[in-house]
């Protein structure tokens, strides 16, 4: 029988805190941006976060073909290596087969974790949503595995219940990026009780400061304004939770516009990176959603707002 892991011993050091997702920049013409990507990464890692994690939404994975994402992941790991900052790469693919020789692929080429994202297209039943988590699970039990909670995104229903089992029977379920709506109510089930479990909340952080009360031990929000979470961040670990409060409330009214969409946030986020000059195209790919002109303009009374956290990054 497997002893049960303490949550404190359950999550590695690293990843905690602002675990930023990495945008994939593109040219004009929508060609991958790889000197822009490495630009992207170089900048974020040397903010101070200890981790990231690549491809997820923000990434605009479901872009994105194979071997873009392969390529792509290699340049991260290189950067990361180097940074001391960990790795979380994430394992979205719909077929288990394909699920695990990627988990087991990118573990190789020196991922620190794999963030697995359940099947969820034409909905499979949830028996084999487990049975795929399981086999990924199993293909990598020596790595460090944090489960994508994202009912929103997915559809994909999984109990607290549920997952404590799977970490139950697999040590290496170390965490949880939960990304409900609210995501509260699920970061206590999982943080309370015997099997106790960490977890990091998604969704732009909207709902951070109830999150981190309620012992969330982390955020993974998109990268293009990652210094402000990390002043939340900082604020918050250091008892000072007004400061953190009243950062947050600040930033929530975009938030609360921006995160009515996952094709607007992802569109606002490159748009935000462009005028910070950390890229040289706000480009998505189609099927995309473009800011119209007052989304444009408050783009812009953000960046003034923030002024004090979002330098441009000097080439």
């Amino acid at each position: 029988m497997t002893t049960a892991l303490r949550v404190e011993d359950r999550m590695p050091d690293r990843i905690r805190g602002i675990c930023p997702v990495i945008e994939v920049p593109f040219t004009a013409t929508g060609d991958v941006d790889e000197a822009g990507f490495a630009r992207v990464v170089n900048h974020v890692t040397r903010t101070g976060v200890t981790a990231v994690m690549f491809p997820g939404f923000a990434s605009e994975f479901y872009k994105l073909d194979d071997a873009e994402r392969d390529r792509l992941t290699r340049l991260l790991l290189g950067t990361t290596s180097a940074a001391g900052v960990a790795a979380i790469i994430s394992v979205p693919d719909h077929a288990t087969a394909v699920a695990v020789r990627r988990a087991r692929a990118v573990v190789a080429a020196g991922a620190d974790a794999v963030n697995i994202l359940p099947p969820h297209f034409l909905s499979p039943a949830p028996h084999q949503v487990v049975a795929h988590i399981e086999a990924v699970l199993d293909a990598i039990p020596a790595t460090t595995a944090v489960l994508q909670y994202a009912p929103a995104q997915t559809g994909t229903a999984l109990t607290p219940d549920t997952i404590r089992d799977l970490a139950r029977r697999h040590p290496n379920l170390r965490a949880v990026k939960v990304e409900a709506v609210p995501p509260g109510p699920v970061v206590s089930a999982l943080t309370e009780g015997p099997q106790r479990l960490p977890c990091l909340v998604g969704y732009a952080g909207v709902q951070m400061p109830d999150a981190l009360r309620r012992g969330a031990v982390g955020v993974q929000p998109g990268c293009s304004f990652v210094e402000i979470y990390l002043a939340i961040w900082q604020h918050w670990t250091a008892g000072r939770i007004d400061e953190a409060s009243e950062l947050h409330r600040r930033l929530l009214p975009y938030l609360a516009y921006w995160m009515q969409g996952v094709e607007l946030i992802v569109q606002v986020e490159k748009t935000i990176s462009l005028r910070r000059g950390m890229i040289d195209h706000d480009h998505c790919r189609a099927p995309a959603r473009a800011l119209d002109r007052h989304e444009l303009a408050m783009v812009d009374r953000f960046l003034d707002e923030f002024s004090e956290f979002l330098p441009r990054i000097p080439r």
